[in-house]
């Protein structure tokens, strides 16, 4: 199993590249999982308790689950993803029942962060975009897709976000094999990632 991390800070692309990389890829060779998943849960809190959670903070996550189901996925066996509700900050107590692949995709902001969880990534990619760009286009997704409003969106960039990213995510930058700028479409790295796995699973 070729088991491939995607950092980066919020908003900088990731999930486009990722559906780059996935788009002629073989359907059913490759599988992801999303580290948004992964926050802790937080059903022992109230709402306006989970509100104030410092999400941005490598704390959230639950890195320990995330290294087991990678373990698990790389032995052979599914595993049930939990998943996660922006709208409520906590998990919903469904899962996703995801199976192992040839090529696992593990993407989040803070994934290169924890050291276990590099450790078993075999390519490491950071996807690197211009800070306006990237605040431009976590305003229009949160208040187009997890109901916040402007006010709370840019107060959580400049109190949480911002220095978070650089305190934690672009430090990772030097963890990174490949560096892929993600403020113009990057045909060269894309094809350079797409040509690596499609040697890994021919």
């Amino acid at each position: 199993m070729l088991i491939i991390g995607i950092a980066g800070g919020t908003g900088c692309g990731k999930t486009t590249v990722v559906d780059q990389i996935l788009n002629q890829l073989p359907e059913g060779e490759v599988g992801i999982i999303s580290q948004d998943s992964y926050y802790q849960d937080t059903t022992h809190l109230s709402y306006d308790e989970r509100v104030k959670i410092n999400f941005d903070h490598p704390r959230s996550i639950d890195f320990e689950l995330l290294v087991d189901h990678l373990k698990e996925l790389k032995n052979g066996n599914p595993i049930e993803q939990p998943v996660y509700s922006f709208v409520k900050h906590n998990r919903t107590g469904d899962t996703i029942k995801t199976l192992p692949r040839k090529v696992m995709i593990v993407e989040g902001i803070l994934i290169l962060t924890n050291p276990e969880l590099r450790d078993m990534f075999d390519i490491k990619i950071f996807v690197h975009a211009d800070s306006d760009e990237r605040l431009i286009r976590r305003l229009k997704r949160d208040i187009a897709e997890r109901g916040r409003d402007i006010n709370e969106v840019l107060t959580r960039y400049q109190n949480t976000l911002k220095p978070m990213h650089q305190q934690f995510i672009e430090p990772m930058k030097e963890y990174a094999d490949i560096i892929i700028p993600n403020n113009k479409y990057n045909t060269v790295a894309v094809d350079i990632v797409k040509t690596i796995i499609n040697e890994k699973i021919s």
